[in-house]
């Protein structure tokens, strides 16, 4: 098990009774340095950054002077987690300084806020198998059908419907998003309980993340007669490689509670970027203007509903909090609840973020690809085909359908299609034995672009649905977009292949 003495930086403190330009020279001397400690013999009594040095413009100062003289002080056995959680607990705003390690009282070397940031706590111990995959299971099915009613009351809202009706329809998709949403963050925090909560990073440019931010809620907090003002601290063209989908969980998570706890004013949600040595530090926060809490409800915000008698915020309101703190935790990061000075909670979380290419993230429109295709839906489940029928529709193309690998056969041997959207799981034929035989036939039938519809795209999934002969795979639930870039992708792939044979 790692410990501050495995991590610590061993370097040579600065002794007490120095001038800063002698500081100074030992910060340009040793450029990887961000914070040296000073000592008086062998203790411990301040630490200084190198920010602090460079502000100075009397040389002949003496250290003690401009150094922090009160540092957080570890002792070497500390796990740095467990130091971590001791600060957020007791003094947090020691988070933003070095710190100092010892051992036997004596000086052994410093420590930064990103050593502690990208500490990983052990994983607790999975639960027994068979429960957490029937878990898994029930949530993944109830997940399945609401994205179905979702695409059912998304088809309905574009029909010319009398005003009662389309009232109805908001009710129903406003009732199904908010069972989405708890369904999801349960089962996400039964897989962060696991340890099992996986992270797909990528490019994010963070001030557009921040723009999305604000689209996702602006609408809820005016109907509700409250103010959103958002804000991006940082350089506009910074990017970070992590999970969007899992920081937009965060942020969700926080300005949802914020908007169960505000009756009126506004509530903040910012995002503050600053480069550091290992990285990109981030630091969100999200302020609301709701009533004073009591330090017992406040030192609880982060449990689940279920380990306290609480029940005033709602299950929805616990589990998203639950599962922000165990996002934070699980991406090496921070994140703690403080009293606002009169009335309302500001929750801030940090964690540190690799740098990334800028990318651009302005969300496309949902056009068809480039020509009418017609398309092939195979899936044994009903639902599954309609939703995919929308889609396909929506993208100004035509489908039919088969229900097994079997159906899926005989059709493309009687007709032509320029795309098959293949479940994995089904009966007689699944979607792998179906996709050999497929290429197995001769001439173009055997060549027709083949995207996989599946829930379980695990990177070894994926690899083994590939070498089936697949072009793409494509995640359930579906999204749109996703949908949209795979057919592009196969049917532009499949003209280049036609143009050169």
């Amino acid at each position: 098990m790692d410990t501050l003495s495995s991590l610590v930086d061993r370097r040579a403190p600065v002794p007490v009774g120095a001038i800063c330009a002698t500081v100074a020279a030992r910060f340009a001397a040793e450029p990887d340095a961000s914070v040296l400690a000073v000592v008086d013999g062998e203790q411990p009594v301040g630490v200084v950054s190198r920010d602090v040095i460079q502000s100075q413009t009397d040389g002949q100062r003496l250290v003690d002077e401009v150094m922090d003289p009160h540092p957080a002080i570890a002792d070497a056995g500390m796990t740095p987690w467990g130091f971590r959680d001791h600060l957020q607990a007791t003094h947090p705003d020691a988070l933003n300084h070095g710190f100092v390690v010892v051992s036997d009282g004596c000086y052994l070397g410093v420590g930064t806020p990103a050593m502690l940031l990208m500490a990983r706590r052990p994983r607790p111990a999975a639960p027994a198998v068979p429960a957490a995959m029937l878990i898994q299971r029930i949530g993944g099915e109830v997940l399945r059908h609401l994205d179905g009613v979702a695409d059912f009351t998304s088809r309905l809202a574009r029909q010319n419907l009398p005003p009662d009706a389309q009232a109805c329809v908001r009710a129903i998709s406003e009732t199904g998003d908010d069972l989405t949403s708890l369904m999801r963050r349960a089962i996400d925090l039964h897989e962060a309980d696991r340890g099992t909560l996986t992270f797909h990073p990528s490019p994010c440019q963070l001030r557009l993340f921040m723009d999305t931010v604000d689209a996702r809620w602006k609408a809820r907090t005016a109907a509700s007669g409250l103010t959103l003002l958002t804000a991006y601290d940082g350089d506009p063209e910074d990017a970070a490689e992590l999970d969007e989908g899992r920081l937009l969980q965060v942020f969700d998570a926080l300005i949802f509670r914020a908007l169960s706890e505000t009756r009126r004013g506004a509530i903040e949600a910012t995002l503050k970027v600053r480069p550091a040595a290992d990285g990109l530090i981030l630091e969100g926060r999200v302020r609301d203007a709701g009533s004073e809490m009591s330090p017992q409800r406040l030192a609880r915000i982060f449990e689940p509903v279920a380990a306290t008698d609480d029940q005033t915020d709602g299950l929805s309101v616990s589990l998203g909090m639950a599962l922000a703190s165990r996002i934070a935790s699980a991406a090496g990061g921070v994140i703690r609840a403080e009293s606002n000075p009169g009335a309302g909670v500001t929750v801030v979380f940090e964690f540190i973020a690799r740098p990334a290419q800028a990318v651009s993230t302005a969300p496309d429109q949902a056009q068809g690809p480039g020509k009418a295709a017609h398309i092939l839906i195979v899936d044994d489940n009903a639902t599954n085909r309609m939703v995919a029928e929308a889609l396909c529709e929506m993208f100004d193309c035509t489908s039919e359908q088969a229900v097994d690998g079997v159906e899926a056969l005989d059709a493309v041997q009687a007709r032509r299609f320029d795309l098959i959207l293949m479940d994995i799981k089904m009966p007689r034929m699944d979607g792998v034995a179906a996709t050999k035989a497929i290429r197995a036939l001769p001439g173009p039938a055997g060549r027709t672009p083949i995207i996989a519809l599946t829930a379980n795209a695990d990177p070894d999934d994926v690899r083994g649905y590939l070498e089936a002969g697949m072009n793409d795979v494509v995640e359930k639930p579906i999204k749109a977009e996703r949908m949209l870039a795979a057919l592009q992708a196969a049917l532009d792939a499949a003209d280049d292949q036609s143009a050169a044979a």
